[in-house]
């Protein structure tokens, strides 16, 4: 036998330079799975359409913020009375934002939004403010909040709270 290398055996450096690019191709692949579901809006499809029987209008004091976790959303009661419900999912990748209490803003710890609190926009990367979901205040006073129903808008505006019948909201003179 001769001291020259079989040739029907794979040499060390050509079984190394393959495991590198195998688990380079690997990590390139598993990189890109994980930045596409990054980047991709998420759905709420698969999430029952309901209609929250949130409770009586009386329940809610002027000024008060009550997060409903089953039908993700939370419920505002203005000091004029008036209700808004905003989706608890941020408007970016539809995280779910959190109230701070005492910064009285909401935040979304994925990516660092903030919204005000009747959910404009403070600080991106979301794109616009809190969806809003539509409130039915019966004349017993029942406040229902329809969560399969979800309002776009570019901004917040008075037509954005719903009040309980026979009361109005108060003027701004």
């Amino acid at each position: 036998m001769t001291g020259e290398p079989r040739s029907d055996r794979l040499s060390r450096r050509d079984l190394l330079a393959w495991i590198w690019r195998a688990s380079g191709a690997l990590a390139l692949g598993t990189g890109g799975f994980i930045g596409l579901r990054f980047l991709s809006s998420r759905s709420d499809a698969g999430e029952a359409a309901v209609v929250v029987n949130a409770g009586q209008v009386d329940d809610f004091a002027p000024g008060t913020l009550t997060l409903f976790e089953h039908g993700r959303f939370y419920l505002l009661r203005a000091d004029d009375g008036g209700f808004l419900a905003l989706s608890s999912h941020c408007p970016h990748l539809g995280c779910t934002v959190l109230w701070n209490a005492d910064e009285e803003r909401f935040h979304c710890p994925c990516h660092g939004s903030r919204f005000t609190r009747v959910g404009d926009v403070l600080s991106p990367p979301a794109p616009r403010p809190l969806l809003c979901l539509p409130i039915l205040i019966d004349e017993s006073g029942q406040v229902q909040v329809d969560t399969a129903t979800r309002i776009e808008r570019a901004s917040v505006a008075a037509t954005d709270f719903t009040y309980a019948p026979g009361t109005a909201p108060a003027s701004n003179s």
